[in-house]
């Protein structure tokens, strides 16, 4: 873990009238209802039938800066500036009530005044990390390095083994423990392996920047160490398992008993180890890249003590920069920030704050933040959406041609099992155990990530529980949960322009119903599709059924590697294909549960526009959004999401309601000829 604080409406409409199709039409159905449409951001200019994502979000893109201190920006950040305001209010009213010690609010209240105290940061230096330092100085042999190793992920500092707890894949009714790669400063092996620019001057940055933070500790030899620490990590780099690999569940599903460890990596001191990770007790651990594990323990025997030392106090450094004294906290924003992200300015500090309490104390900023903007109303409505989407779905597997009759009945007995979730938990977490105090920041973070730490080793050996969420409320997100079945939609994404309460159906289905097939859709996707109804990976297709999926998966991932978001950085197909899936069939199958909701009743024509040009604008307005061409780059290598852009068009191509919907025709920028269209679902 690493801490990281992070209007021309009539003239806009009238002008398109010719390229959009707009329609003279009687009174809406439903009056009282809005289109939900920001009209206000579309570009004139472009034709929708040429290129929809700009045509609806250019004059948004072209009069709208990312902010300084950001490295992207879009509708999702709009609405996390808002929540984040709102959480602020939430903390400051904390921090001024008197609470009893030890109660919720008074542990918020005191961890956003321990980070709000500059001057104890000051005068405290680098003491709060004597410990971990201490621990560090004092490695003597292999196995001091990994007892420290797994010490110092307690405490939050990423070292090149991570170990977890989580459902065990082929038995999902338990929880096991896990081993996983780990260890690397830079986002990406490729940062590190590539010989090429950019990459080859950000080694370089990379370098001068560990040398500076290393110089402002007093490291006698920092240029020496900095070297030493950046060849470490190529070799781990080199070693790593890449992300396209990291998608297979099969592949990373590597059961070992803890006592045959050592025929993986005999170099490794794995009692030690184990008793240091809390893992003692097991009899098994899944390994995810076993050949990672075995090429560490060889490198761990193969490198010089001291070399490991000077990489492990860097690793302390790094995870704690962001809350250290200024001189490192501005070094640290100077790279991971600014050169690696094209962020200009840090936030403000109490934005930070704000982030960093999140992080710490989600659940207890959740409880309040429901209590405060969330109507119940939204849940409700939102529930039929989720329904009508599992409907929907039901439906397009009845009617798939090229999937058989027994997998056809193994997918609908897995979306009968599909269980869904909405706004909040309905049970909270308890924080009692945490210790937090006003006046020790880092000594906070650290209790903090030691009390999750122990909070995920006492899972072991229990049944799974069914109430756990994976976010909180106040997350602009949502996730589908292979191993649970399950979607989640926390309340904070039930805002415009993802879900209106003002808005008539068709934007709406557009927007959050799309959102909600897409999460559905990942239970079909090229990992989801591995498990069944009950969490367990295992294959309930037939082999012909698998690879006619396979096909047309492998036409979809050829399709989004033709595109270029940056000048020579293409999208990397098989990287994103989970994710363009879920895109695909959410888009597909919320176009169908739309239909679903008119209940045989005709659909209203709102603002000149149909229906169904609404709800393909609902899907393209939730994704406008700019990046600095440095986070993009990031993002092609490390975020398995495809830039907003292709999300969009990429998406849209492909369907076929959409070429009536805007008459798209052969030459136009959106036409993708009938046989090159692709259909899964």
């Amino acid at each position: 873990m690493r801490v990281v604080l992070a209007g021309a409406v009539c003239a806009l409409a009238l002008s398109a009238c010719g390229q959009w199709g707009l329609v003279d039409a009687p009174l809406s159905s439903q009056p009282a209802l809005q289109s939900g449409i920001q009209k206000q951001h579309f570009d004139p200019r472009v034709r929708p039938q040429d290129d929809f994502y700009h045509a609806i979000n250019g004059h948004w893109l072209a009069t709208t800066p990312i902010p300084p201190d950001k490295t992207d920006y879009g509708a999702f950040s709009q609405i996390a500036d808002t929540t984040e305001q709102q959480l602020h209010a939430i903390i400051e009213a904390a921090a001024r009530t008197e609470t009893p010690a030890g109660s919720e609010k008074r542990k918020i209240g005191d961890l956003y005044a321990s980070f709000m105290d500059e001057a104890d940061i000051e005068r405290k230096g680098l003491t709060p990390l004597r410990e971990a330092f201490s621990r560090i100085d004092a490695i003597d042999n292999q196995g001091e390095l990994v007892r420290t190793m797994a010490y110092l992920q307690q405490i939050g500092v990423d070292v090149p083994l991570a170990a977890m707890v989580s459902q065990d894949p082929k038995d999902a009714q338990r929880y096991t423990g896990f081993l996983t790669q780990s260890g690397l400063s830079l986002p990406d092996r490729d940062y590190y392996l590539l010989d090429e620019q950019p990459f080859k001057a950000i080694r370089s940055r990379f370098a001068t920047h560990v040398q500076r933070m290393l110089t402002l500790m007093g490291a006698p030899q920092a240029a020496q160490q900095a070297q030493d620490i950046v060849t470490v990590e190529t070799r781990l780099a080199r070693l790593h398992w890449d992300r396209v690999k990291n998608r297979d569940p099969n592949a990373t599903y590597n059961p070992y008993a803890t006592r045959q460890l050592d025929t993986l990596s005999p170099a490794f001191d794995w009692p030690v180890y184990l008793q240091q990770a809390g893992f003692s007790q097991l009899d098994q651990v899944v390994i995810e890249q076993p050949s990672y594990v075995k090429g560490l323990g060889q490198l761990l025997a193969d490198t010089p003590l001291p070399l490991w030392k000077s990489y492990l106090t860097w690793h302390v450094l790094h995870a704690y920069a962001s809350v250290l004294p200024k001189p490192y906290a501005d070094e640290d924003f100077a790279f991971f920030e600014h050169s690696l992200n094209g962020v200009e300015q840090p936030p403000e500090r109490w934005k930070r704050g704000v982030s960093l309490v999140n992080s710490i104390l989600g659940e207890v900023l959740g409880k309040a933040y429901v209590e405060q903007h969330f109507p119940p109303e939204n849940k409700a409505r939102l529930e039929v959406l989720v329904q009508n989407l599992i409907s929907a779905y039901g439906q397009a597997i009845d009617e798939l041609d090229w999937m058989s009759a027994p997998t056809r009945q193994a997918a609908k007995a897995k979306l009968a099992k599909f269980s869904y979730k909405i706004g909040y938990p309905d049970r909270w977490r308890d924080y009692s155990a945490l210790q937090i105090t006003p006046d020790d920041l880092i000594g906070n973070i650290q209790h903090a990530t030691a009390f999750e730490y122990a909070r995920d080793l006492a899972k072991l050996g229990k049944l799974i529980d069914p109430d756990e969420w994976k976010m909180t409320p106040q997350t602009v997100n949502a996730y589908y949960n292979p191993q649970r079945n399950e979607i989640v939609f926390p309340a904070a994404i039930l805002q415009p322009p993802f879900f209106d309460m003002a808005a008539e159906d068709a934007v709406n289905y557009g927007g959050i119903g799309a959102v909600i097939g897409h999460e559905i859709s990942h239970g079909f996707d090229d990992q989801g599709s591995q498990f069944d109804g009950d969490g367990n990976l295992r294959n309930w297709w037939s082999q012909a059924d698998r690879l006619q999926f396979e096909r047309r998966t492998a036409a979809l991932a050829e399709q989004y590697s033709t595109y270029e978001p940056l000048p020579g950085h293409l999208i990397d197909g098989r990287f994103t294909l989970g994710e363009n899936i879920a895109d695909l069939g959410g888009v597909t199958m919320a176009s169908r549960a739309y239909r679903l909701a008119l209940d045989g009743k005709p659909a209203p024509v709102i603002d000149g526009l149909t229906a169904d040009q609404r709800f393909f604008m609902g899907w393209a307005q939730v994704w406008r959004r700019k990046y600095t061409d440095q986070n993009l780059l990031n993002r092609l290598k490390t975020d398995p999401h495809s830039p907003s852009q292709y999300r969009t068009n990429g998406v849209l191509r492909n369907i076929a309601p959409f070429y009536d919907a805007f008459n798209v025709k052969p030459g136009d920028g959106m036409y993708l000829a009938p046989a090159k269209r692709i259909k899964i679902w």
